[in-house]
């Protein structure tokens, strides 16, 4: 089992550079960006966590410019957005921001995908709230395509275009993997739609412990006819906790996530050294 380790970067934190030395220093397999391209005031969304939104939703850096940041500085440490906002990117930019990351990193980004929860943020981008799974799932196919032709075309309800010529692809083949985050069942359902991982939270306040979802996960899986060896879980929201993390690796999740505060040095660096002697017990 691997650890990663998340981060809203912002001008008060880490610099990606910082954190990605020494997650990779000290054995973390991936360090993860979240995004949110604002967040309107008027805040008629509330937080799926609970509570106040913290400050740091509101400063988060672009994660595609951030995690190039951290590849740059390292060698195996692999990059993933955790998770982009793909309801409300234009799909063939995104396509052509993924594929760049993929081959500047040499083959090293995640992409981490989901629908969202802040239906003002969307409207800023002209997404509808009521229809973003249907246009979340016709970006994931247009890109999947631009990835792997030469001259792509879609033609869907939502994302049409014609015959075009995109480059860079990817390094990874057929093209970086697609971890798709949200709860049990839809955000399952998704994952084996169209994705090659599932990345659920552990817990919040409406779901249940998201590792006692994995045997409902593989059966979904196994009446859709894919091999669940080939849709792997990752837990999102790591405690510090050894049994808890060994019973996360004797269920078969082969990455679990911790989420670290948006600070610096000082504060995380103590951290990340307590996490590598458990990685060291549980791996």
């Amino acid at each position: 089992m691997h650890l990663g380790a998340a981060m809203f970067f912002t001008d008060y934190s880490m610099t990606p550079g910082e954190l990605g030395t020494a997650l990779e220093e000290r054995g973390f397999d991936s360090l993860w960006a979240p995004e949110h391209s604002h967040i309107p005031l008027s805040r008629e969304s509330a937080f799926p966590s609970g509570g106040e939104l913290p400050k740091k939703y509101y400063d988060a850096m672009d994660p595609f410019v951030a995690l190039m940041a951290a590849a740059a500085v390292t060698k195996t440490l692999k990059v993933g957005t955790g998770i982009c906002l793909i309801a409300q990117r234009d799909p063939i930019q995104t396509a052509k921001s993924v594929a760049s990351i993929d081959q500047l990193s040499g083959g090293r980004f995640l992409f981490g995908v989901g629908n969202g929860w802040n239906k003002d943020e969307m409207a800023n981008h002209g997404t509808t709230f009521e229809t973003r799974h249907k246009l979340a799932r016709e970006r994931i196919e247009a890109m999947k395509l631009i990835w792997t032709k030469s001259k792509p075309e879609y033609h869907g309800e939502m994302v049409d275009f014609g015959p075009m010529m995109t480059w860079p692809k990817p390094v990874q083949k057929p093209h970086p993997p697609i971890w798709v985050g949200g709860a049990f069942p839809y955000g399952a359902r998704r994952a084996i739609r169209y994705g090659d991982g599932w990345m659920p939270h552990r817990v919040r306040p409406q779901y249940a412990n998201a590792r006692d979802k994995i045997p409902e996960f593989r059966a979904l899986l196994a009446q859709s006819d894919r091999d669940p060896a080939s849709v792997p879980v990752a837990i999102w929201g790591a405690k510090e906790d050894e049994d808890m993390l060994k019973a996360d690796r004797d269920a078969g999740v082969v990455r679990v996530i911790v989420s670290l505060d948006s600070a610096k040095s000082d504060v995380i660096l103590p951290q990340l050294d307590r996490w590598a002697k458990l990685l060291q017990k549980v791996a």
